[in-house]
């Protein structure tokens, strides 16, 4: 067998972690910004311990749709391009498509979204980049728990 090997995903998304997300505050940035670019008009932002222990933002923007959600947690998923000709006309805060996935692969991430059309929001529960939990809730906005599970 040679030296070259393919890394398998939990390290591919621990590396990318460590790309996007090197403190806390990056976690926040990221957030913020998906924030903005879904249109949120008001953005809370909570932490305790300098967000080494617990993130949450809060936001009314677009939200999430339903089919959606799974993929949102992927590597290179995101909704601001198609292809690469759209890399030059990206005017949004960000478009890598890594944060949540960087964020849930080294965290414990409650995610609660809904959309304006949708009547329930759907609640997913993940860390370590595994999905443990989705549910149907009642929410207004649209909520990002984030609370550390290693320290940057």
């Amino acid at each position: 067998m040679g030296n070259i090997v393919l890394l398998d995903d939990l390290t591919i998304n621990q590396i990318a972690a460590g790309e996007v997300l090197d403190r806390p505050s990056n976690a926040v940035k990221e957030l913020v910004e998906n924030s903005i670019d879904a249109e949120a008009k008001h953005i809370s932002v909570e932490i305790k311990k300098g967000g080494k222990s617990y993130i949450r933002v809060t936001d009314d923007g677009k939200g999430i749709k339903p089919d959606d959600i799974f993929v949102s947690l992927e590597r290179h998923a995101t909704s601001k391009i198609r292809t690469v000709e759209d890399l030059e006309k990206t005017y949004t805060m960000g478009f890598r498509g890594e944060a949540l996935a960087s964020i849930v692969s080294v965290s414990h991430l409650t995610m609660i979204t809904r959309t304006k059309d949708e009547e329930t929001a759907i609640k997913l529960v993940a860390e370590g980049g595994e999905i443990l939990e989705t549910s149907e809730v009642s929410s207004s906005v649209r909520n990002f728990y984030y609370s550390r599970k290693f320290i940057f």
